[in-house]
């Protein structure tokens, strides 16, 4: 493959060579490894199985032939990870009371679904104030907030779902407002000590009472709830107001402010039960020989679905009922240990790498979660998380799309590269996916980490987008999350190991500098990270 060098670009890598030019990643290697660990003796490599402690005494094999040092607490190789997991052992109740003294019971599926599914599993919330809160989004880098310093202490609020439509919030890529985990988190924060979505329909069937796994680090209010909007509107009306001037208004934001529904009060009862799933991430370290403290993480997801997606998926007797995951996400789970070894090759650069392989990122990115909850390395002094979940499987690429375009300044260094290639930067192309808040660079994200995440490129060298689009759709319709996303020697790698090269130059050039890369000024995490500048001057 040829491509241009400009002269500019010249210079710029220039300033690059040495080391940081001396890889050569394989894609044969990357093969080879896709193959053995999405392998059905691995069994969909599913966390508490036998498939999770082969995947991980494989990583470890590697990483010891390379030459890493453990990089987990306590100069181990793993990082226990407890995952709560709630189920519910009877109907919930709920009933509201308006100015009239009257009590409404407040039908399970038809009116509201209510979970416990966090804490200790048990509800119970007597003649709690109801306090309309619009979306719940305070989002001072928009001129944002819906709460105003209103005081939810000890109360319950009513929110909308998503967010506000227009630039505002990104157009058609949401932001990090938009999910019911991080408004949840931002009323607990606040004090509330529960959470109802007000809902044009509600989850039925098995959903509403399905295993539901607790988020570490999440909000640990007394319940959450979604609210079917009919019956909603009931309790506005009780206390003397429109629910849908209110909504208006919060869809308009400037002056609209957090209501408290006077006179009303909500009373809930649940109980779920309570048992741990312990998995593992596991992290290994190349440390930094002048400043080891500043850390630059790799990270990528170990595990899959397993055996009949978790059981959600029955086939026939006889036939293959391993859910592989050679694509997703064996290609980035062998990628970091490809990384590894060129830049263990490279001799130590002034920071130190982390290579992290993050359990359970299938059911919810919950092994992330616990790592920024609980860091073996400090997030204030992590300089970025390069993500890689899904390597490009395709003949080289014209373009680079990532996930979070516009986020942060790493882009900008990854621009950089790609252009001296030949290359150009994209976003995803698929709003509707919502992909920057999918995978493991999100809980680094969200605790203030620049993050990027690299992803598939269809504008092909031969053919361009007229035959790299239609065939990235069809990879994207046999493979992803299917039993058919297996290894297999037609597997192209070529795009892979541009994805990786540039990757290393970006991290080379991070770990030999004394640059922290940062937020742009429209990101909601920017914010975050100016909290611990201090420990970065």
């Amino acid at each position: 493959m040829f491509r241009r060098f400009s002269a500019v670009c010249a210079v710029a890598l220039l300033a690059a060579a040495g080391a940081a030019q001396a890889q050569e990643f394989s894609a044969q290697r990357l093969s080879d490894g896709v193959r053995e660990i999405s392998d059905d003796s691995f069994e969909g490599r599913y966390p508490g199985t036998p498939g999770e402690r082969k995947t991980l005494e494989w990583l470890q094999a590697q990483y010891e032939a390379i030459g890493l040092e453990p990089g987990g607490p306590d100069g181990q190789w793993l990082q226990p990870v407890d995952l709560r997991r709630y189920t519910p052992v009877r109907d919930f109740t709920a009933t509201w009371t308006g100015p009239d003294g009257q009590t409404r019971v407040l039908a399970k599926g038809e009116d509201l679904n209510l979970r416990a599914a966090t804490n200790d599993g048990r509800a119970d919330v007597a003649g709690a104030e109801l306090v309309f809160a619009g979306f719940g989004i305070v989002a001072p880098e928009r001129g944002w907030d819906d709460y105003k310093d209103t005081d939810v202490r000890g109360k319950v609020v009513l929110l909308l779902p998503g967010e506000p439509d227009g630039d505002l919030f990104n157009g058609e890529y949401p932001t990090v407002y938009n999910a019911g985990w991080w408004k949840a988190r931002d009323a607990f924060a606040r004090g509330a000590v529960g959470v109802i979505t007000l809902q044009p329909q509600l989850a039925g069937g098995r959903f509403a009472d399905a295993q539901r796994t607790f988020q570490p680090g999440g909000a640990d209010v007394e319940f959450t709830a979604d609210l079917l909007r009919p019956a909603a509107a009931a309790l506005f009306s009780a206390a003397s107001l429109d629910m849908e001037v209110l909504i208006a208004a919060a869809e308009a934001g400037g002056d609209f402010r957090a209501t408290p529904l006077t006179g009303v009060r909500f009373t809930a009862s649940a109980e779920e039960s309570v048992d741990v799933l312990r998995t593992h991430n596991l992290l290994a370290r190349i440390p930094g020989a002048e400043r080891p403290e500043e850390t630059i993480i790799f990270s990528a997801h170990w595990d899959h679905v397993g055996l009949n997606n978790h059981g959600r998926q029955q086939v026939p007797e006889g036939e293959d009922n391993v859910w592989n995951g050679a694509w997703d996400n064996a290609s980035g789970t062998v990628a970091l240990v490809e990384m590894a070894r060129e830049l263990k090759a490279a001799g130590p650069a002034e920071r130190s790498f982390v290579f992290a392989h993050m359990a359970a990122e299938e059911m919810g990115l919950l092994g992330a979660w616990a790592y920024a909850a609980d860091p073996v390395y400090p997030i204030e002094t992590t300089v970025a998380d390069l993500n890689i979940d899904m390597l490009p499987l395709s003949p080289p690429t014209r373009d680079l799309p990532i996930f979070g375009f516009g986020q942060n300044e790493l882009e900008d260094d990854l621009a950089r590269l790609a252009e001296a290639e030949g290359r150009y930067l994209t976003d995803d192309g698929q709003p509707e996916q919502g992909f920057y808040y999918r995978s493991d660079h999100l809980p680094f994200a969200v605790a203030g980490v620049p993050a990027l995440m690299p992803w598939h490129g269809v504008d092909y060298d031969e053919g361009g987008r007229a035959v790299g689009q239609p065939a990235y759709e069809a990879m994207w319709a046999e493979r992803y999350h299917r039993a058919a996303d297996e290894w297999s020697p037609e597997l192209d790698f070529s795009s892979g190991v541009e994805t990786l090269t540039l990757m290393y130059r970006l991290a080379w050039d991070l770990a030999n500098s004394e640059r922290w890369p940062g937020w742009k000024p429209n990101s909601e995490f920017g914010a975050i990270r100016a909290r611990t500048d201090d420990a970065r001057r």
